[in-house]
């Protein structure tokens, strides 16, 4: 398709193009995809001049468009191999006072040994978190709001079995086989809320030994 417009260097119409492609070897139906391609790579330009909308290019086109392609490529490479030269300073530096020596796997195995001991703390606070004041907290509010919407529905279906027995006396029998079927039996009422003892800080827990 570039051929075309080189061999040219003119003006087309897509439908002059759809008709000189396959004599190129492009298939008239693909003229308007290949067309599009090279317009997005810049190597095809196109303008719409009343109604009608030209594609054109010209060899130089591409050579300025080649051009620029390189300069960017090549800037590119010159910053990469700027920054590789920057990163390879920058871990000759940080080698300097890490080589190996006694000192230094001694260093290492301290601190192995400390980052064992920080995990097998951090595990054993952990065992105790069910104990933490805040999360016990947490969980009684969560308790008395779960609790008076319990008690807030039960009071609702009170109240709709209620109207149901004042509007429908005569199917006080289907109503009570219904509610006995969805769970509501003579013993449904209110929840009670149980006492709750409070939890006593973990240092309270620990053996004196421990602390």
């Amino acid at each position: 398709m570039l051929q075309i417009f080189y061999d040219s260097q003119d003006f087309f119409l897509l439908k002059e193009l759809e008709k000189s492609g396959p004599k190129r070897g492009v298939i008239s139906q693909s003229v308007k995809d290949v067309v599009q391609s090279l317009v997005d790579d810049d190597l095809v330009f196109k303008d719409k001049i009343g109604t009608s909308v030209y594609f054109w290019s010209l060899p130089s086109c591409a050579g300025n468009q080649l051009r620029n392609i390189h300069r960017k490529l090549d800037s590119d490479l010159q910053g990469s191999k700027k920054r590789y030269a920057e990163l390879v300073e920058q871990c000759n530096t940080l080698k300097k006072g890490r080589e190996e020596s006694d000192e230094r796997e001694e260093a290492l195995d301290e601190l192995k040994a400390i980052e064992a001991k920080y995990n097998e703390l951090k595990d054993e606070v952990g065992q105790y978190a069910e104990n933490d004041p805040a999360i016990f907290e947490a969980m009684k509010k969560a308790i008395e709001v779960a609790h008076a919407s319990a008690n807030r529905w039960t009071d609702n279906i009170f109240t709709l079995r209620q109207w149901c027995s004042n509007n429908f006396p005569q199917a006080k029998e289907q109503l009570d086989h219904l509610y006995n079927e969805v769970g509501i039996t003579d013993d449904f009422d209110y929840l009670e809320l149980p006492a709750v003892s409070p939890v006593c800080p973990v240092e309270d827990q620990m053996p004196e030994g421990n602390l």
